[in-house]
């Protein structure tokens, strides 16, 4: 069986040593010492001022829309995972769609303006497959109209543009640490801002509350971490770079063995730095997808049809986005992962072949 995705896991040694500390500490959780040593590992690694490791991507949206207090309408993308529109709905926000770019398939800056209404507090895009949005664009349209700009940054750990970490644009920026992405600690994610008074309120909200034992400052939640999360990413970050060229060199390769095959990439052009998290192709029609996607189940590969449905067709959602229905029906990200190799790449490349040759 080749999965679609396989988590990094360092050696087991290098992991039990960190486990070795928490048990002579009996400290398993409330902002441990390896937290707060992956907390500055991060911030050294992805030249940040500021940020709050958390347990999960999905409550880091929720804390960045709490810590600004957004209400009403907030502007976002119907091609992105479902906790980006949940964690809106969760917080008593209303999900407005705004289409996206048919090439990099990110959010349309310029079809942002015309949905901007008296009830607009918000826009919250998606960095997809770590390809950036069009950020200065989005912060002049939010600048001239008031409005504060979260980035969900999921799939862009190690994206840079521009010369500096595209965690750096938005009001507040957020990455997932799921065991399925590129960086990890199993569970986990983080809040990232520029504005230290930002950071204090979501140091509060991560907390329960928490401003000393017996005090609460506004309501908060259960959003930390463990020092056993904390321990995995500490023990990835050596192999981070092998991790990351691995990656590269499959997607490399990839786009080599597949170039008879009529399908578009979604475009990467104009980033300094990125990570190629994922394998994404676009067919140019969905019934080859559906019987790509069957010849290789057949054949025991997984894939997925990443993002599947559009956000905007949940039954809790309505939006028109043609550009978006269009891409998820046909859109399917590829297996990509450390030792996945290359007689296996081949295989899945010419299962492809094989059913647009048919």
């Amino acid at each position: 069986m080749i999965p679609v995705t396989k988590p990094f896991l360092p050696p087991r040694e290098e992991y039990d040593r960190y486990l070795n500390g928490i048990w002579e500490r009996n400290w398993l959780t409330n902002n441990g010492p390896l937290v707060n040593e992956l907390e500055l590992r991060l911030k050294e690694y992805l030249h940040l001022d500021h940020l709050l490791f958390v347990s999960n991507g999905t409550i880091a949206l929720q804390m960045a829309i709490k810590a600004l207090d957004l209400k009403g309408e907030i502007i976002t993308t119907p091609f992105s995972y479902v906790a980006t529109t949940s964690s809106i709905v969760w917080e008593g926000c209303r999900p407005v769609f705004v289409d996206i770019l048919p090439d990099r398939l990110t959010i349309d800056p310029k079809l942002i303006e015309a949905a901007i209404t008296p009830e607009t507090s918000a826009i919250l895009a998606t960095h997809v497959y770590g390809i950036p949005c069009e950020v200065e664009a989005i912060q002049r349209i939010a600048d001239k109209h008031g409005l504060k700009v979260i980035y969900d940054g999921a799939h862009a750990f190690g994206v840079k543009i521009k010369g500096k970490s595209i965690f750096e644009f938005g009001d507040i920026s957020t990455c997932s640490f799921h065991a399925t992405k590129l960086f990890h600690t199993i569970e986990g994610g983080v809040v990232i801002t520029k504005n230290a008074e930002l950071l204090k309120r979501m140091a509060y909200l991560r907390n329960f509350g928490h401003d000393g034992f017996d005090r609460f400052n506004g309501v908060g939640v259960n959003g930390k971490n463990s020092e056993f999360h904390a321990a995995m990413g500490l023990a990835l970050f050596p192999h981070l770079e092998a991790i990351q060229m691995r990656k590269k060199e499959q997607a490399l390769y990839y786009f080599e063995l597949l170039k008879g095959l009529r399908v578009k990439f979604p475009e990467i052009g104009g980033i300094d730095a990125y990570n190629y998290a994922y394998f994404p192709i676009i067919f140019p029609e969905v019934q080859q997808l559906k019987k790509s996607m069957k010849l290789l189940e057949d054949n025991g590969i997984g894939s997925r049809r990443y993002f599947y449905p559009g956000l905007n067709r949940l039954d809790y959602t309505h939006g028109e986005c043609p550009v978006s229905d269009q891409i998820t029906e046909r859109v399917l990200c590829l297996p990509l992962y450390h030792t996945l190799s290359k007689e296996e790449q081949r295989l899945i490349a010419r299962l492809l072949l094989r059913v647009q040759n048919n």
